[in-house]
Order: C-alpha cells, then structure tokens, then sequence
C-alpha cells in the first residue's frame, strides 16, 4: 500500500466530515461520523498495510517510540485542508493507528455555544480556568475557541504547552508560542516551570496527567497567570475531587486552600449526535467560582456544588443535566443519549417518561426483556 493510499483515505476522512480514522489489522479503514463507526469499502488491513501506511505519516521520533514504548502521538497537517492528530501503538504484535481529524477553522465562542459569561472570565488576569470531560468531548475545540478570542482581542503573551499540537495559532493581537511535549520540550511539567521565566500572561496546559503537572499548574495560576487545563472527568463536583485527591492526605488540605483562590470555573462538556440536522452539539455544566463555593471548596464539602450551580443561574452557572434536559426538549438530541450522558441517569430518564418521552432501555425493561441476552 502506498502514500497514495494513505492520501486517499485522508481525503475520504476529510469529504466525509469524518471526526476519525481507524486502521486496525483485520479490519477495512474504519471512519467516525458522527458518533458512529463506519467501514470503507477497502480491502482488509494487513500487517504489511498498516505498517506502510505508519512509515508514511509517522516522522522519525514517532517511529522509534513506537519501538521503545510500544505507541506514539504526534500531528501533521495534510496539506492546507486539515491536521491530524494521530496516536500509534502495537496491538498482538502488530501496528494500530487512529488518526483525528483536527478542522483547520478556529469556531467562535458563540458558535460552540459556550456559555456568554466565559468571554469575561478568560480575560481575568489570573486563575485557573479548567475544561473537562472524557475523550472526544471537544476540549481541545473548546480551549483553542477561547486561545483564539483572546488571540484576537487582547494583548497577551499566550504560551501552549500540548501533546502534539493540534490547532495552529498565527499571532494576531497576542503573541502564541506553541510547544509540543516530545519534540520542543520533555514535560507537561517541566514546560511550566520553564514557561514561568517567559514572560506568560496566559499558559495553556493541554492535559494535566500527573501530580507535577497539577501541581505546577495550580502554582502558575497562584503567581499572577491566568492557566487553562483539561482533565478527563465528568462535572464540576468531580473534577475538584479528583484533583485533591491526586495528592498525598497530608497535602490535601493545604490544596483545598490553594483551588478555592486560585480555580475560576470549571467548563465539562459532553459531544453528542444531532437528531434534528446534521452535526454534533454540545452540552455543558458550568461553574464559575462564587465565594460560596471557595467555602465549599476549603471546607471539604464538595457536595454542595451541584445545589451552588443550580442556585448560581444568574451567572450563566447550569448542570450537565439541566442541559441535556434542554437540548432534549428543544428537539436536538435522543432521549436514550441525553440518559447516557446524564449524571443522574435515573432521575432524567423518569423526567423524560412523565413527559411523554421514551427511553429504549425503558421499553426492554417494560417487556422484561434483559438488553444482554439481546446482544448474546
């Protein structure tokens, strides 16, 4: 198999709108549309397949990781038309790769539908500013929308520090450093120790995946920075324990202190399939940081962030839930993933049936018919 193939594929994941490409031995390419896999009509991958088509993409650094470690991440642009993320790893002795399209338009806030008080928020001069969820949530949409805001309309010394570069940002009214984990610098970590001596006014952290990283993240936001960071976790109230807890018990009080001055709010986002047009909408809960909630936050009582987000509508503050709700009752998304995606899946499915609604593990349950022995 040739480059020419690999271009082939890449102009089918690009036509298509296709958000990913699987190549995978014993499989056809397999793109993601819209939330579902899709198989070309291509022969089967074979070893010899896959392994040219990662010697045609992969640059050398990839490659010997790939030896080393057993997988790599890196990105490429193709052409003018897009960029790609891609991730290569051994499966049974053979090479996988998933290749993510990254779209070369940089979406306005307003577009994504982020919520109307974030504009404000980004443009504070210090805090950390977190935006979570699992992967393919759009975070890295989501954090470049708001790079490119500021990018756009403030005078900033903005420095990313990502693994691997995904979105581009020319410099327009900031200047933008990008650094890549791997090939500019060896660490989250280390990147922001150094970045502190480089004059940041904003540092964009593109995933805070261990104790160092979270540590030094918090520490920028503390002396006068203004930080944005991703963590894989589902709502607010989750994304500060998870934080506390990746600390040592005698630390973990002391870092209470420091994320109820330091955080500023907290952005989880869910990614989900259109019903009503083509495309992918998102849903959001949203904390903005009151003086309630650094009490919470100090006082270990976590518990009641969800009722001070409900409480806080005034500040554009929403459940995760509440949105869902909304976005199916306006008709957008299904019943059965606004329950998937729900943090209080029991609750939204019985509001969901009192409207009239119909939720597809309901019906099983009503004809008591397990779903397992379906898929058996």
């Amino acid at each position: 198999m040739s480059t020419l193939h690999i271009d082939r594929l890449l102009d089918t994941v690009v036509k298509q709108k296709a958000s990913d490409l699987h190549l995978t031995v014993g499989r056809p390419p397999t793109v993601r549309i819209r939330g579902h896999l899709i198989e070309l009509k291509t022969k089967v991958l074979e070893p010899d397949d896959t392994m040219a088509l990662m010697k045609a993409i992969s640059p050398e650094r990839a490659q010997n990781e790939l030896q080393e470690e057993g997988g790599s991440d890196f990105g490429f642009a193709y052409g003018d038309q897009a960029r790609f993320r891609v991730s290569i790893f051994r499966v049974k002795g053979n090479v996988s790769l998933v290749l993510r399209q990254i779209p070369n338009e940089l979406l306005s806030l307003e577009k994504i539908g982020l919520p109307k008080k974030v504009k404000e928020l980004i443009q504070r001069p210090r805090g950390l500013f977190l935006v979570t969820g699992p992967t393919g949530s759009g975070k890295t949409t989501s954090l470049a929308s708001m790079v490119n805001w500021l990018n756009e309309t403030c005078d900033r010394h903005i420095i990313t520090i990502e693994d691997p570069i995904e979105y581009y940002h020319q410099h327009k009214k900031s200047v933008v450093n990008q650094r890549e984990v791997g090939n500019d610098v060896p660490s989250f970590a280390e990147a922001l120790r150094r970045a502190l001596r480089q004059d940041p006014d904003v540092i964009m952290v593109g995933e805070m995946r261990d104790l160092e990283t979270i540590e030094s993240a918090i520490r920028a936001a503390e002396t006068g920075h203004l930080v944005f960071a991703t963590l894989h976790t589902t709502g607010a109230a989750g994304t500060i324990n998870r934080i506390v807890d990746a600390f040592p018990t005698n630390q973990q009080a002391q870092i209470r202190v420091q994320l109820s001055t330091g955080l500023i709010a907290v952005l989880s986002q869910a990614l989900m399939s259109r019903v009503d047009v083509k495309g992918m909408v998102a849903a959001y809960e949203f904390l903005m940081v009151t003086p309630a909630v650094q009490n919470y936050i100090r006082e270990n009582k976590i518990y009641h962030i969800d009722s001070a987000i409900q409480t806080g509508r005034q500040y554009g503050m929403q459940l995760l839930d509440e949105h869902l709700w909304q976005l199916y009752s306006e008709g957008k998304i299904s019943a059965d993933d606004a329950v998937d995606r729900a943090t209080r899946a029991s609750e939204l499915r019985e509001k969901i049936m009192r409207a009239g609604g119909k939720v597809g593990r309901d019906e099983l349950e009503q004809k008591n018919v397990k779903p397992s022995l379906l898929n058996s």
